[in-house]
């Protein structure tokens, strides 16, 4: 059931890149699935979080997209992301009779607070590209020489992204991917759980999926480390668990979520003549 769970997470990543992709020309779900994949490879398999600069260069090789204007909606996708977290976190705080200590319930609201305040930065630039692109000039001013020129022409491209957030239908249809994603990733991580006999109520997944969201935001490949402790930590916490448990279920959770994807990601870069010596090319271009 997790795997399934974690199928269902990436075709809802696809579903929801091509409604930000729609007002900046468009894709197709294969390609985005697709490209979605090999992404989330690149970032499992190699450190610095490299699929986020792969997916907007690869999408942009097969669908009338510029790159940095892909990156914008990357950078949407990210900002969708945290505030979906931080609400059913919000969930989880409603619905249940843990306590998770005021640490816990500040760190969360400063989450949310940054994430609304991203979110409305975003829109507000998306409203008044002029203003937008006013900032953008200034800040680039301070580029010496030749590349004066460039940043500016990219940072322009880059406000131009953020037209996904001009369409009031594609912003929505986005949001609603965003939180159906974020449902799926808590299934996974109940499921997860149940199977090592570590029993929680279902809102109890999202407080371990907003620490895993911590774990995995470190620059290592696949969050390998950070991930286990995250997941070992609100376990032993919050939900009574011991060690030994926690760990099965993060180890299982874990090889589950990135090994079957990675694979996929691979054969998917092999069909397209990539490989992760290639990708890791385009980041330092």
């Amino acid at each position: 059931l997790t795997a399934a769970a974690v199928l269902v997470t990436y075709t809802i990543r696809g579903w929801r890149w091509q409604a930000l992709l729609a007002p900046l020309g468009g894709a197709s779900f294969r390609n985005a699935f697709r490209i979605t994949v090999i992404g989330f490879t690149a970032t499992n398999l190699l450190p610095g979080r490299l699929g986020e600069i792969v997916r907007p260069y690869l999408i942009a090789r097969v669908e009338p997209v510029a790159a940095p204007a892909a990156f914008a909606t990357v950078v949407i996708e990210r900002v969708l992301d945290l505030g979906c977290v931080m609400l059913l976190f919000g969930v989880f705080l409603l619905t249940t009779a843990i306590d998770v200590g005021p640490d816990v319930r500040w760190a969360g609201l400063a989450a949310a607070v940054g994430s609304a305040v991203a979110l409305g930065t975003l829109v507000f630039g998306a409203a008044h590209p002029h203003v937008l692109r006013r900032w953008a000039s200034s800040a680039t001013g301070v580029v010496p020489g030749r590349a004066a020129a460039p940043a500016r022409r990219l940072s322009h491209t880059l406000v131009d992204g953020l037209a996904a957030l001009r369409s009031p239908q594609s912003l929505a249809l986005a949001a609603a991917f965003s939180l159906a994603l974020w449902v799926a990733i808590a299934a996974g991580i109940w499921c997860a759980s149940r199977a090592l006999d570590l029993t929680m109520p279902f809102p109890a997944a999202f407080l371990i999926m907003m620490y895993l969201v911590v774990g995995v935001a470190v620059p290592v490949p696949a969050g390998v480390g950070s991930f286990h402790f995250m997941f070992q930590l609100a376990a032993t916490q919050f939900l009574g668990a011991s060690l030994p448990q926690a760990s099965a279920a993060a180890i299982v959770l874990h090889a589950v979520t990135v090994l079957p994807i990675s694979v996929l990601g691979l054969l998917y870069m092999a069909q397209d003549g990539w490989t992760l010596a290639r990708l890791r090319q385009v980041d330092q271009a």
